[in-house]
């Protein structure tokens, strides 16, 4: 079991009973408007979220508040086949809940995770280029940008850009160093 916590926020690990925020997500053309996956209905979102809780290699998080188990928010990683790769996923956070303007924070404390508990080399990221708010979302979690790939993936019937974003251990074990 997983419980990172910072000052305003706590990740820890899906638990069954989170199946409704789960579903809320990814069922919302909302919420999965700048997500690498198109809306969802109800019985894939159930498949996906029960896959995830099975998954040694694909981590989703509930975003909390520091002193509550409830869910605000999905964070996720996937640690990746070769190398010493890990990507975050995904950041939701639930509109007008009391983590809102908290991802920086959020991907922090996971960035941190992978490095110091998994082991990783390199954590990267990316942002679809018509999201700009994720690019200071990125930067304040500590990422720095690499490259733009072109229509790398289709969603909403449209292909998308995006920017790529990485931090690798040794770097930020110099800036985050207590």
């Amino acid at each position: 079991m997983i419980d990172l916590r910072g000052p305003d926020v706590r990740l820890r690990s899906l638990r069954p009973s989170d199946l409704k925020v789960y579903t809320q997500v990814y069922t919302s053309a909302v919420l999965t408007r700048y997500l690498g996956v198109d809306r969802m209905d109800d019985d894939r979102a159930r498949a996906t979220f029960l896959a995830g809780l099975r998954s040694d290699r694909r981590i989703t998080l509930a975003v909390t508040e520091p002193d509550d188990d409830a869910v605000h928010g999905l964070i996720g990683l996937l640690l990746e086949d070769y190398g010493s790769n890990a990507m975050i996923t995904g950041l939701v956070l639930l509109p007008g809940s009391p983590v809102q303007g908290r991802g920086a924070q959020a991907g922090r404390l996971l960035i941190d995770y992978a490095f110091t508990s998994l082991g990783i080399h390199r954590v990267w990221a990316w942002r679809r280029r018509d999201h700009g708010l994720m690019e200071r979302i990125m930067l304040d979690a500590g990422l720095r940008p690499e490259a733009t790939l072109r229509q790398l993936f289709r969603t909403q019937g449209r292909w998308h850009d995006v920017t790529t974003y990485a931090a690798l251990s040794h770097e930020w074990d110099l800036v985050h160093a207590p």
